[in-house]
């Protein structure tokens, strides 16, 4: 298993630009090129930090779709290279047929694949697996308090190296179960869901927080993967908001100051009336 906590920086020799020359060793966060391949069918490639790959390729294959249940995913080989990792993964036949008709699907949309109406369509399709008719119960507020000090405590590269997006577990006792970073804000999601789901963790209880903005992509992620409450550091879009209600995610705002904003949740909904994204309370 290769673990994003040993995950090591590579240190640079710089000298700064300005004032009396100092040269210093400074410490980077990685990035690789991520192929993700199924029954040696090229899918997609992500840039990402080399960490928690296991997690990632379980995580990328449920919250992207391909796959709805880990036991659908049979086999994992990795391949490292300098500057690139190739996630070769097995899927059973049912799952690989049906990845393989939604790729003849996407393909012949178009001469260059998904583009105009078709690629809008791909891109606000509802999301699967998402059977939920109403809101959960919220975590104690408690449990939010204090919510960058616990990123601040979990995160091992962002000390040293910075620019690195994290995504926590917090399970219903409070205590922080899982956390995994990345230099994507979507990566550092899927690492998380897949570490959860590799370990059997209930989604539905306790809250996943990330560290960065929340955005339609990151709702769709979190109703995929059966996620019950979202808790962002930065404010969301009201596209977020909007498809948070729609598909019963409790979703959160952490500002640096004063108690956590409930955008979607029990409460905020507004029955059979049409939602107006002016209506929003900031």
């Amino acid at each position: 298993m290769i673990d994003s906590s040993k995950q090591s920086e590579q240190q640079y020799l710089l000298v700064e630009a300005a004032g009396a020359p100092v040269a210093a060793r400074q410490p980077l966060a990685q990035e690789v090129a991520v192929a993700f391949c199924y029954n040696g069918i090229s899918h997609a490639v992500m840039m990402a930090s080399p960490g928690a790959l296991e997690d990632f390729a379980v995580g990328f294959s449920l919250t992207s779709g391909v796959i709805s249940h880990r036991n659908q995913l049979l086999d994992l080989d990795i391949g490292l290279q300098e500057d690139s990792v190739v996630l070769d993964m097995t899927l059973n036949q049912r799952t690989l047929n049906q990845l393989k008709a939604s790729r003849r699907t996407m393909a012949g949309t178009s001469s260059c694949g998904l583009c105009g109406v078709d690629a809008l369509a791909e891109a606000l399709k509802p999301v699967p697996n998402s059977s939920r008719s109403n809101f959960n119960q919220l975590p104690p507020a408690v449990h939010f308090s204090d919510l960058r000090g616990r990123f601040q405590n979990a995160q091992k590269h962002l000390h040293s190296s910075g620019a690195m997006h994290a995504a926590i577990y917090v399970d219903e006792r409070g205590e922080t179960r899982f956390c995994r970073e990345d230099i994507g804000r979507h990566n550092a999601l899927d690492k998380l869901i897949g570490a959860c789901v590799r370990e059997g963790c209930d989604l539905q209880n306790g809250f996943v927080a990330i560290t960065s903005r929340c955005s339609l992509e990151l709702i769709q992620k979190s109703v995929s993967s059966g996620v019950g409450t979202l808790v962002s550091l930065a404010s969301p879009s009201d596209m977020a908001v909007r498809w948070a209600r729609k598909y019963y995610l409790n979703l959160l705002h952490q500002p640096v100051r004063g108690p956590a904003r409930l955008y979607s949740g029990r409460g905020t909904d507004r029955g059979p009336e049409p939602y107006s994204p002016a209506g929003v309370s900031q």
